[in-house]
């Protein structure tokens, strides 16, 4: 998810759809999951067809424990449909890891476009990905559903396969802000300048000025290793909170940073930096710290109880976050694609189509989208790091 730029972004992005034109045919649909010519039900005569489903997500790299977390969810998601005898088909995943990077995200889209027994992805799971391929799979009628991508221009760029379950960070931010604001008069905006790092520190900056809230704000790329100099710049402001736009692993250094420094004020960051990468990253450096995010902690919510027993008996782990994002996301794919095979063998277009009609509920929301791709109904939930382990708080607009 991470760049320089914009610009650089949507450069990369126009290079991918130029170079994956000839998988898309203006004339008709091309991108059937199998066979072209097969058509009828999907019933007795395809139970034996396999229909593939996508994942393009990072898989590598330092922010790769959110995209373990969503693929470990898909594969689960998958193998239970597979379980059930009244499917009518198989499905099996095809992962595409991007490294959670614009630059490589070009390639991992190209490697499940080219493969036309796919009809439909889970993901791309950040923003700077999407941004730099959603006119490629858009022009491959390759139907988008992620369970994680937050940046909120992302639905008015032209992606018109794009979809996603979570609230933008238009959002996520104001209601960040919006919290921050009730208790503290001055806060530092930091942001890592991803895309996803950069658009969220602006919302919730705008957010708090509008609240009459003191800010400063200042960018630090997210290579960077050492956060000395911007944790003195915090602590010596004077700011009674902090709030950081930026991943996981970046966060952590930053939380140690800032400990050395002696800051005594609030730190609160949002979705990119919960996980258990940050915990286990920042130590005892962690506790304290505040995250927003539209997401469910599934080892607490009663909907979500089944989904965690079965998610932990099959990789012997709790699901972290955005795993019951991931599993929702898996299953509305699956139920789109077995709408589609009502009609006939299903195709790109008709899984696409089908996801744009969804009314699936799922164990996070339900999953029902706008024309634009947004999805109708979601919630921004308050978390904590206490003595090394994140807590929900609960519905952060809710919390005094």
């Amino acid at each position: 998810m991470r760049t320089s730029s914009l610009a650089k972004v949507a450069a990369i992005g126009a290079v991918g759809v130029m170079a994956l034109s000839a998988c898309s045919n203006s004339k008709k649909d091309t991108s059937t999951g199998l066979n072209a010519g097969n058509s009828g039900s999907a019933s007795s005569n395809n139970s034996n067809q396999t229909y593939k489903i996508g994942f393009q997500g990072a898989l590598s790299g330092d922010n790769q424990q959110l995209g373990i977390n969503e693929i470990n969810a898909v594969n689960l998601a998958v193998d239970e449909a597979n379980a059930k005898s009244d499917l009518g088909f198989k499905l099996s995943v095809v992962k595409s890891d991007d490294g959670g990077t614009a630059d490589k995200a070009p390639a991992a889209a190209a490697a499940l476009i080219q493969d036309n027994a796919i009809i439909g992805v889970v993901g791309p799971i950040f923003s700077g990905p999407t941004s730099a391929t959603g006119k490629t799979y858009a022009a491959a009628n390759m139907g988008l559903i992620s369970p994680s991508a937050t940046n909120a221009t992302l639905t008015s760029s032209g992606f018109t396969t794009f979809h996603r379950i979570v609230p933008t960070d238009g959002v996520e931010g104001k209601q960040a802000a919006d919290y921050l604001a009730k208790k503290y008069k001055k806060v530092f905006v930091v942001d890592d300048t991803s895309v996803y790092g950069k658009g969220v520190a602006d919302v919730v900056q705008g957010e708090l000025k509008a609240k009459g809230v003191t800010t400063s704000r200042q960018g630090v790329a997210a290579n960077t290793q050492d956060y000395g100099a911007i944790a003195q710049a915090v602590t010596g402001s004077g700011a009674e909170a902090m709030f950081y736009g930026g991943y996981d692993a970046q966060a952590a250094l930053f939380a140690k940073a800032l400990t050395a420094s002696g800051y005594k004020g609030i730190r609160m960051t949002g979705n990119g930096g919960k996980s258990t990468v940050f915990t286990s990253g920042s130590g005892a450096a962690g506790n304290g710290w505040y995250f927003s995010c539209g997401c469910q902690d599934a080892t607490t919510a009663p909907e979500a109880q089944a989904f965690n027993k079965a998610y932990a008996a099959k990789f012997n782990t709790p699901p972290s976050t955005y795993s019951p994002e991931g599993y929702d996301s898996a299953n509305a794919l699956i139920e789109a694609i077995k709408t589609a095979a009502k009609s006939g063998t299903p195709t790109r277009k008709s899984v696409a189509d089908a996801i744009n009609n969804l009314d699936y509920k799922g164990i996070t929301t339900d999953v029902k989208f706008q024309p634009n791709g947004e999805v109708a109904q979601a919630t921004v939930n308050l978390y904590q790091q206490k003595a090394g382990k994140i807590v929900e708080l609960g519905n952060i607009a809710e919390q005094s």
